[in-house]
């Protein structure tokens, strides 16, 4: 037996707030001596409007952008204490060995050697008392490898099956995938937009933060040409390993899109459109690389749109789809338990990455460490 399967059972926070930029969740969770995970409590808190504006803006070069940059990273630890403190709420702080706190990201650019996820993580282990591991990305871009998707080591981990070749699908502002064949390497990439189009055109039109069950989509018609425009993006038959996010999808490249239409379409229609685009670009990243895949298990937010999956099933005939409910992990959580299990990887200092998924040059330990 390892020295690493020897370790006794653990407390770890996991603390998670994505591209969709909707607000924090935040899980504890206790590891077992083989590094498997037990959800024990966990917690929502959504970000307030100006702090999510300023946030989007901060995705694009602007006037005083390190100074704003620094302000909103300091306003992001305060959240994620306040977070944490709900959390445990009644639990004992010292018996959490560590957070695991992916932060915000500003930029994701692993071709140009660097990516950056804000949450000053210093000041969180301040505000709580705990241990924070954080920036788990860069040494992964460090070692050639794309830095993301981080989760399906965590997926591998938890959820591989000896008997089904399954595939893992996170839909949150980005769409990734994991997939677990029953022998063979495990390979993960981001397949393309997730909720993050759908979300920014239906608060443009609608002033709302997302489309309750893809209902707003439904009422539209898809547009084959635009559909064919969309599809036409550089990012989508590049091979994996590779990994997106708003620099690649965002509104400024979809009204660039929309004004080369004629005549012009209809906010529903284009609702429903990308909606579309969502299913397509990642039903057809299973199609061409996922082989034999029998099950489909869907979570983060996209989870929760039922015309979403209603056209991802469509798009998948033979595949079993359902959420990782079926899985006993609840879609919400699954980012943030995967980032209570990174951290404890790191505090046993273990590889927290798969070469296979992220192009690394090999395992690597992941993350920095601010003691509490």
């Amino acid at each position: 037996m390892s020295a690493d399967t020897q370790h006794e059972a653990e407390h770890y926070i996991g603390l998670m707030s994505g591209t969709s930029l909707d607000g924090v969740d935040v899980a504890l969770a206790e590891t077992g001596s083989a590094g498997q995970l037990r959800l024990i409590h966990t917690h929502y808190l959504p970000y307030p409007d100006r702090l999510r504006t300023q946030l989007l803006a901060l995705h694009t070069p602007q006037p005083d952008e390190i100074h704003l940059a620094a302000l909103a990273a300091n306003e992001l630890a305060r959240l994620y204490a306040t977070a944490v403190r709900a959390l445990l709420d009644g639990v004992d702080s010292h018996s959490v060995r560590a957070i695991g706190c992916h932060g915000q990201t500003l930029r994701h650019r692993p071709a140009d050697g660097y990516t950056l996820q804000i949450g000053n993580a210093a000041l969180l282990a301040e505000l709580t008392g705990i241990t924070v591991v954080a920036d788990f990305r860069s040494r992964d871009i460090a070692a050639g490898g794309q830095g993301a998707p981080l989760v399906p080591a965590f997926h591998a981990q938890a959820l591989r099956h000896p008997s089904f070749h399954r595939v893992i699908a996170n839909i949150g502002g980005i769409a990734n995938i994991t997939d677990l064949p029953t022998d063979g390497s495990i390979h993960g990439w981001d397949t393309g937009p997730g909720n993050m189009l759908l979300d920014a055109w239906i608060k443009r039109h609608r002033d709302s933060h997302y489309d309750h069950d893809g209902t707003w989509a439904a009422s539209g018609t898809v547009h084959a040409g635009l559909l064919d425009m969309l599809a036409s993006h550089a990012f989508l038959p590049l091979p994996p390993p590779k990994s997106a996010g708003r620099e690649q999808f965002n509104l400024d490249w979809l009204d660039t899109t929309l004004a080369r239409l004629s005549p012009a379409i209809t906010p529903a229609d284009v609702q429903a459109t990308l909606l579309e685009f969502t299913a397509m670009s990642l039903c057809d990243a299973i199609n061409r690389e996922c082989h034999g895949v029998q099950e489909l298990y869907v979570c983060g937010g996209g989870a929760h749109n039922s015309r979403l999956m209603q056209r991802i099933d469509a798009r998948l005939p033979g595949v079993r789809v359902a959420t990782t409910t079926a899985l006993g992990i609840d879609p919400d959580w699954m980012e943030a338990l995967a980032f209570a299990w990174l951290a404890r990887q790191t505090m046993h200092h273990a590889p927290g990455n798969l070469p296979t998924v992220t192009g690394a040059r090999g395992p690597r330990i992941l993350g920095a460490i601010h003691p509490a």
